[in-house]
């Protein structure tokens, strides 16, 4: 996967500074529009997935890509995730945050090989760090290996995306979370949020929704770093696997913690 790092790093790159960073605090109101209510997807969202689609099947052939837009346009797309090699990109993640002019958003890429995530890439094109990890090499930011760390709290720090559940299972959250994890503010970017979980600014993080996408990239480069990414039962996470909740944590250790109070 070695090989892999640096023209993909140099494609997305590319892909940031001529499409979507133009495109920054400069979308009209015809180049956005709602994919469902509250959910936007913006020109730069379309033109960059476009981009890297292309390029990514150049530098690696035989392989397909598992795009954001693409899927949303054709969800057969999601078929047959378990099977081959396997390009998934998010072109542009926190697109609600790109949309409103705010950061942080990312470019996210993953290659999976039956199934499971062999290497990932998240860049920030604001500020230009970049991570990525490789299965069994460990995980970099801009090209420093890393290891993941604890925000050193009494109560961990744990990031929770509320806005997805239901009135009652928010509740329930908040009144388990009372008193043994301090609740914070998420960044409505997963290629913000896994970053935060491996370099001491969050310790928990727990997702609804587990759309591959927004998962392979950070997931593979938290466990790299030594944290731990896994579904509310414990069990491994799988893009060829779907079904809701997951819960990511800057240790082993953590991970356990935050499972019994937030899920057992």
């Amino acid at each position: 996967m070695h090989r892999l790092y640096e023209p993909v790093a140099a494609l997305m790159r590319e892909t940031a500074r001529d499409v979507i960073l133009p495109r920054f605090r400069a979308l009209a109101a015809d180049e956005m529009e709602e994919k469902t209510p509250g959910d936007f997807v913006t020109i730069a969202d379309r033109e960059s997935e476009a981009r890297l689609s292309e390029g990514l099947v150049a530098i690696l052939s035989g392989t397909r890509v598992l795009g954001e837009e693409a899927t949303a346009a054709d969800p057969a797309l999601l078929e047959g995730l378990g099977s081959g090699a396997i390009w998934i990109v998010d072109p542009v993640d926190g697109t609600n945050n790109f949309a409103e002019g705010k950061t942080p958003f990312a470019v996210m890429i993953a290659l999976a090989v039956d199934g499971l995530v062999e290497a990932g890439w998240i860049l920030d094109p604001v500020t230009g760090r970049l991570c990525h990890a490789a299965r069994g090499q460990g995980a970099f930011v801009d090209g420093e290996r890393i290891s993941a760390r604890s925000t050193g709290e009494t109560l961990p720090l744990a990031a929770i995306a509320l806005h997805f559940l239901s009135e009652e299972k928010r509740a329930n959250l908040v009144r388990r979370a009372e008193g043994r994890l301090n609740l914070v503010a998420i960044p409505r970017c997963a290629g913000e949020q896994y970053p935060r979980l491996a370099l001491g600014q969050n310790d928990v993080a727990l997702f609804e929704r587990a759309n591959p996408w927004d998962h392979a990239p950070g997931g593979l480069f938290l466990e790299e770093a030594g944290g731990r990414l896994a579904r509310l039962d414990g069990s491994d996470y799988r893009i060829d696997r779907p079904g809701p909740g997951l819960l990511g944590a800057a240790s082993p250790e953590m991970w356990e913690r935050a499972a019994e109070i937030l899920v057992r």
